[in-house]
């Protein structure tokens, strides 16, 4: 492997399917992460969303805080800055987000482990955009996840009827401007990402850091026309660290940099909240013997976690 991230154009999955499937395979058993183009999501798009998201952070705090559900661990709506902390980390991250979920029927089994969404009153498009955005990621996660399935020996459609209820969340993230230089806080700490893949959308903004397999921190900035995708933890244990789920974080940039605000939106793709996360049996071999002997399932895996990183 190369000592740079790898980028893929996902076009190839219709064209030269086995060797695009091999190529990131490869790119994920190294790094845990890669870069995607070719994707089909149009800049406008993402641009139209990025608009809106930056008008809705740019309200007034008290409006904001309206949208904000104690006790919920951020499930739907805001989270106020200061909240999220890193696994581990005494300092809480630099940031303010918002949670879109999946949209589904309310007498669904789901429906009282994903609740329904909130949408800002003051701007009346953010539903149809953020949710537009939230389906084109989904739908693109689907196809990243088709091509590992067939990288590690599973069916095309593996992952299929186990994330099409997934409790996926689209975050979009405001980091505000960093107007002292004295701070232990960064951007956000590092951290490994909970779900089974991770689609950032907009991450040419700097900042990003991968930690490569030698511990260095390897900057990723990706190309505006690029989604960055990396694997999170339920995939890493489902596929015995075949796939893993690698260290990364947003670091302060220097100097008038850190005035600048920065916005990105992540998109963590889950399973469905039943799904067994038990190993996969191919991913069983005498150098990687089976790291988890107990089964769990993805919703309590999620509640694990969020307590950790201090959102419930």
């Amino acid at each position: 492997m190369t000592s740079q991230i790898p980028t893929l154009d996902i076009r190839r999955f219709d064209t030269d399917r086995e060797a695009f499937v091999a190529e990131l395979g490869a790119a994920y058993r190294e790094w845990g992460f890669a870069g995607i183009r070719g994707h089909g999501i149009p800049a406008e798009q993402i641009d139209q969303s990025y608009d809106l998201f930056k008008r809705f952070f740019a309200l007034p705090e008290e409006t904001k805080r309206q949208y904000h559900v104690p006790g919920s661990g951020g499930a739907r709506g805001y989270t106020p800055f200061g909240v999220e902390t890193a696994k581990d980390s005494k300092h809480f991250d630099l940031k303010e987000f918002w949670h879109v979920g999946r949209e589904i029927p309310r007498d669904s089994q789901y429906a009282d482990v994903m609740p329904a969404n909130l949408w800002p009153s003051e701007i009346p498009e953010f539903r149809e955009q953020a949710y537009g955005l939230y389906t084109a990621l989904d739908q693109l996660g689907s196809r990243v996840l088709s091509a590992l399935a067939l990288h590690i020996g599973l069916p095309e459609d593996y992952f299929a009827d186990k994330t099409d209820s997934g409790n996926s969340i689209l975050r979009p993230i405001h980091y505000p401007p960093i107007t002292t230089d004295d701070i232990p806080n960064v951007r956000a700490g590092a951290h490994e990402d909970i779900n089974l893949i991770t689609l950032l959308v907009g991450a040419s903004a700097e900042g990003l850091e991968v930690k490569s397999r030698k511990g260095e921190w390897v900057p990723f900035t990706a190309d505006a026309d690029t989604i960055v995708v990396n694997i999170g933890d339920m995939l890493q244990r489902l596929t015995n660290h075949v796939y893993p789920s690698t260290t990364h974080r947003v670091v302060n940039p220097p100097g008038e940099k850190a005035r600048q605000p920065r916005y990105s939106t992540p998109f963590f793709l889950h399973p469905n909240p039943d799904f067994l996360i038990d190993v996969l049996p191919s991913t069983i071999t005498p150098d990687n013997p089976k790291r988890y002997p107990e089964p769990i399932t993805a919703q309590g895996y999620l509640e694990e976690r969020l307590r950790e990183i201090k959102l419930k």
